[in-house]
């Protein structure tokens, strides 16, 4: 498979530089040159299949002409030693819970995948592993808001010859999503950012373009910018799919995924596009709406993220977009009113403010039982006010509620159970390094590294 950039400036790549370089030449975001069907009798066997096993099938489909069968098999065998079942909240809305993996957050998946995946290839060598710097150690700059931070420092920790500098915004992610990437040491750096997740990519996107930097020491990216981070997210929505079949539920299917730099709503589009049966997708928002407003009005204005209590969510020039868009438009080919035509016939939006978003979480709660996130709570919300009658909505609950324990005990009145895991990384010592949201401040201390 070849991956071309979707600023169309950029030599072709095979999988191999894509996943290691994460950005192409000219900013862009690599896309496959094409997306497979899956064949008719995987989806009429898929309710009978287990999580590894459909995520197998999937992961072939996409990668199975550049890593070796068995490989591949070990791999995502590997990274799926966990299960993301199916939670039946009302009676026609259920909760896809996708925090089951190690860090409880559903960036799990996608960073233990490209872990394994990366180090498969700097196994093969090659040109693309960046033989041209002078550090032969393999840097992965991460920016985070919440949740990506710690799934790829725990899914690289201890990889031999990685090193993982997670960039995030000063005060902005909560106590325990910051623990657990700020107290593991070893290959491992924290980059305590004075500003907002926006200022973070941007720091490391600038990393990617600056010449002299890369000639210093490899890099790449484990944000959802990467190929090997984003892809392996549809294997959700093939095995939400599945366990709704089982149910009888899936001919009319609606998939509400909360939404913050949209590699995970945009991997479920992958999956629709590969004949996975969804009828349609919501894209449910916090306070900040471009994405919404995009579909509203067919103008994509991106602005400064604003801090709300859906953390994870606060993106105000969501990168993946520029895939979607690509997508539709189909490599640029379509008018901009045709493809937004085509985005909105298949993708609906949905914005709440913090205060809908407690009243959700208490609503939820009161009438079910089930604790929602805040994030979950966006999605929740837009099932309920969104689903058509006939429809049945899956909505993703991306973390588990403990990891914003303050706010859910504060909204809902009760003491959330921290779990075990969440409690081992809470007595570690802080460890982080304070930057400026300059580049010119970042390269300088890459530089030294």
């Amino acid at each position: 498979m070849k991956y071309y950039s979707t600023n169309g400036k950029a030599p072709i790549a095979d999988l191999q530089k894509a996943v290691v370089k994460g950005l192409a030449e000219d900013r862009g975001l690599y896309m496959p040159e094409e997306i497979y069907k899956l064949p008719k009798a995987f989806f009429g066997d898929i309710s009978g299949m287990k999580f590894q096993d459909i995520a197998y099938n999937v992961a072939s489909n996409f990668f199975g002409e550049d890593v070796d069968e068995d490989a591949l098999q070990d791999i995502v065998y590997d990274t799926l030693s966990f299960d993301c079942p199916v939670v039946k909240v009302t009676d026609n809305i259920y909760a896809l819970e996708l925090f089951h993996g190690p860090t409880l957050a559903f960036k799990d998946v996608g960073a233990r995948f490209m872990a394994r995946l990366l180090g498969y290839f700097l196994r093969q060598g090659g040109d693309a592993c960046g033989e041209t710097a002078t550090n032969r150690t393999v840097n992965v700059l991460v920016a985070t808001s919440g949740d990506t931070g710690s799934a790829v420092a725990n899914g690289f920790l201890g990889v031999e010859g990685i090193h993982v500098y997670v960039l995030y915004p000063k005060g902005k992610v909560s106590p325990i999503q910051e623990c657990q990437f700020t107290t593991l040491g070893k290959n491992i750096t924290a980059i305590e950012v004075d500003g907002v997740f926006d200022d973070c990519q941007a720091l490391v996107k600038s990393a990617f373009m600056d010449e002299e930097l890369n000639q210093h020491m490899k890099l790449t990216s484990a944000n959802s910018i990467n190929v090997a981070r984003f892809l392996p997210q549809a294997f959700y929505y093939f095995n939400a799919y599945a366990r709704m079949k089982a149910l009888g539920l899936a001919d009319n299917l609606v998939m509400c995924v909360p939404s913050g730099n949209f590699g995970n709503i945009c991997s479920a589009l992958f999956g629709h596009e590969m004949g996975l049966p969804i009828k349609r997708f919501i894209a449910a928002n916090n306070a900040n709406d471009v994405f919404y407003n995009y579909l509203q009005t067919g103008k994509y204005e991106p602005k400064a993220s604003i801090q709300t209590l859906a953390n994870a969510m606060d993106v105000g020039d969501p990168s993946n977009f520029a895939r979607i868009l690509n997508l539709y438009s189909q490599n640029g080919t379509l008018t901009p009113e045709a493809t937004h035509h085509r985005i909105t016939n298949l993708i609906s939006g949905a914005t709440y403010s913090d205060e809908q978003i407690k009243e959700t979480m208490r609503q939820c709660y009161s009438e079910t039982g089930y604790v929602l996130d805040p994030h979950g709570a966006c999605g929740y919300r837009a099932l309920q006010e969104g689903l058509k009658p006939g429809e049945v909505g899956v909505f993703c609950e991306t973390a588990h509620p403990a990891k914003f324990k303050e706010k859910v005990d504060d909204i809902l009145g009760i003491d959330i159970e921290i779990p075990a895991r969440l409690r081992a990384f809470m007595e570690g010592e802080k460890q982080s390094v304070e930057m400026t949201k300059d580049f010119a401040d970042f390269k300088a201390y890459l530089m030294q590294q």
